[in-house]
């Protein structure tokens, strides 16, 4: 995630984007992919207004305490499960925190990314932090305590997005489809659909409904959803993600 938004960041060209690497060899590859300059995190804190830690859950609070950070800064931590008062407690008084979740079409500056911020961040930090992460897409802000919920919807969404393309796909084929026929099909429908909903005014249950004729073809494939109760499964699958990362954060 922490290369999506660095990737995001970078295409703008808004922003003077410097990366932290452990390894030379590492950030010569981001400085010929992306065209940011790059050095340890010692060398690149100091003068930044905003700091982005997109590093592993188990390594961001040591790394936090290890950096150079300085009051008015603001720290964004890109970790899913540690918490807000564990990433304060790591950085000087003054350094605002806030926690963000944002999702991989931010590659595309088309991602959503959920903001939480915590008592150090100011409305100047705030603010900051949303004009940050608008330049890979939409915002939101919640309280901590719906974070993890909203993670497993969008900052999660994707995959399962990916998911159910691969296995329109896969039917397609399996009727007879050429997969590049498929693969294009399934493409299409899934960007236009996208984009119907999000420009209507109407509820998807609305639109669905626009869709399906009463006896009709997409009634039958619907019907096999319900049987199967996908639905249920959905709510399944979302509250396996945001317990999972509540274990992350007890696991610290």
């Amino acid at each position: 995630m922490g290369g999506a938004v660095l990737a995001g960041l970078a295409a703008t060209g808004e922003h003077e984007v410097r990366a932290g690497v452990r390894r030379a060899e590492q950030g010569a590859a981001l400085a010929e992919k992306y065209g940011v300059s790059y050095g340890s995190g010692a060398e690149i804190v100091p003068g930044a207004d905003v700091v982005i830690l997109g590093v592993k859950p188990y390594d961001i609070v040591s790394i936090a305490s290890s950096l150079p950070l300085v009051d008015g800064q603001l720290l964004i931590s890109l970790a899913a499960g540690i918490t807000l008062d564990r990433l304060e407690a790591a950085v000087p008084a003054g350094v605002g925190v806030v926690r963000v979740m944002p999702n991989t079409p931010a590659l595309i500056g088309q991602g959503i990314t959920i903001l939480s911020p915590g008592a150090s961040a100011t409305d100047a930090h705030i603010e900051a932090a949303e004009r940050t992460m608008g330049a890979v897409g939409a915002t939101v802000t919640v309280p901590e305590k719906q974070l993890d919920a909203a993670t497993a919807l969008s900052g999660s969404g994707p995959a399962y997005v990916f998911y159910i393309a691969e296995s329109l796909i896969e039917a397609g084929v399996h009727l007879g489809l050429p997969r590049p026929v498929a693969r294009q099909l399934v493409e299409q429908t899934l960007v236009g659909s996208s984009l119907l909903l999000q420009g209507s005014v109407e509820h998807p249950a609305v639109l669905r409904e626009q869709v399906t004729s009463p006896g009709g073809t997409t009634a039958a494939a619907l019907a096999v959803f319900e049987n199967a109760a996908l639905r249920g499964t959905f709510l399944e699958a979302a509250r396996a993600n945001r317990d999972r990362s509540r274990e992350i954060a007890s696991e610290g």
